[in-house]
């Protein structure tokens, strides 16, 4: 299945039931350089749109929000080490979390690439 992307720029892509999440190129730039990470641990609950995940930057923290409902199946140990990941590759080895889906259904209301990009270009 392709990426999808939400309004607040995290990205989710699914493999079978479980999909993993993270931000996207866009949000670690505004963010600037990430600092800390904390991760959902593995076991959470979370909901569409709920809070899932904390990034801290120079600039700012940030929460990062679950594209859709599931229990976290793993969260990316690698960030709490080096936070900076999530900067040098947002979109591959900087992932937050992977988790089981409870509704697939959650993913329609998602945006696709081009359409992320679109709204990215727009503000």
């Amino acid at each position: 299945m392709a990426r999808l992307y939400t309004e607040e720029h995290e990205w989710i892509e699914l493999d079978g039931d479980v999909a993993t999440v993270g931000i996207t190129d866009f949000a670690q730039g505004q963010l600037g350089d990430i600092v800390f990470v904390e991760v959902p641990d593995t076991g959470a609950e979370l909901t569409k749109g709920g809070d899932a995940a904390v990034v801290e930057s120079v600039k700012a923290a940030s929460d990062v929000y679950s594209p859709v409902s599931g229990t976290v199946t793993e969260g990316n140990g690698a960030l709490e080490e080096d936070p900076a990941l999530v900067n040098s590759d947002p979109e591959g080895e900087g992932w937050f979390f992977k988790l089981k889906v409870a509704d697939k259904g959650e993913l329609d209301g998602l945006m696709d690439q081009a359409a992320y990009k679109a709204f990215c270009d727009s503000l």
